[in-house]
């Protein structure tokens, strides 16, 4: 799993909203994987220790019981979480997937990070699964080679959507919104017909989901593709 290393999102008028990854999205995921009896490694740019978005974290977000299930989750994997592996030295070689979750943190690094683009072009060469949910993939942004050709091209895919981001109430001071430049540099994009529910895309070794809702139903599509693998 990729996490942003940001904890701090840019805004269109140069200000600063706090962000990190999206702790449903990662502690969903995280622990769909490991139930399965996966073993999960966490990268982050420059091996930095990644920040979970505080508002992922509220109440008011999740609700009191989901809220004290995930920070503890997240207490118990403190000391992973503080000592991730670099991304630049990740070998696609000793994986079967990359996965990468949302939250605004993607959107200010991990969509022009090259040594995240290496990965992609890596995972894709080698037909590894990609996944990503919500804001995560805003990641697939970086794999551009050196022609200018994006990876991703004329690929299905689902992400938040702008009318998501509308009512989040986060794209007025956006300095670019996903669902759009997904679809600018050629993707194929679709959402589900209502705002927040489970929608995810898959497409060969590209599986996508468009919210924090998708987490777990993505997870299980990618969980499902690999143990065919396995039994292959």
């Amino acid at each position: 799993m990729v996490l942003s290393a940001a904890d701090t999102w840019t805004r269109a008028d140069g200000s600063k909203y706090p962000t990190g990854y999206w702790t449903e999205e990662f502690v969903d995921v995280h622990k769909e994987f490991v139930d399965a009896g996966y073993k999960v490694d966490i990268s982050t740019p420059g091996a930095k220790k990644p920040t979970a978005d505080p508002k992922s974290l509220e109440v008011s977000t999740l609700g009191a019981e989901k809220a004290v299930a995930f920070a503890k989750y997240l207490k118990s994997l403190s000391t992973t979480l503080s000592n991730p592996l670099e991304l630049a030295k990740i070998n696609m070689d000793d994986y079967d997937a990359v996965i990468v979750p949302g939250g605004h943190g993607p959107v200010e690094d991990l969509y022009k990070d090259k040594d995240m683009g290496k990965v992609l072009f890596a995972a894709d060469k080698s037909k590894k699964i990609i996944g990503a949910v919500c804001h995560g993939q805003a990641a697939f942004l970086s794999a551009v080679d050196s022609k200018g050709n994006w990876l991703f091209k004329g690929r299905n895919m689902t992400s938040f959507s702008d009318s998501e981001e509308i009512e989040f109430g986060t794209a007025n001071n956006a300095p670019w919104l996903l669902a759009s430049t997904l679809r600018k540099y050629g993707a194929n994009y679709t959402c589900g017909a209502k705002n927040w529910g489970n929608y995810v895309m898959v497409d060969s070794n590209l599986i996508t989901g468009q919210n924090p809702a998708s987490s777990i139903p993505m997870a299980k599509a990618i969980i499902e593709v690999l143990n065919k693998k396995q039994q292959l």
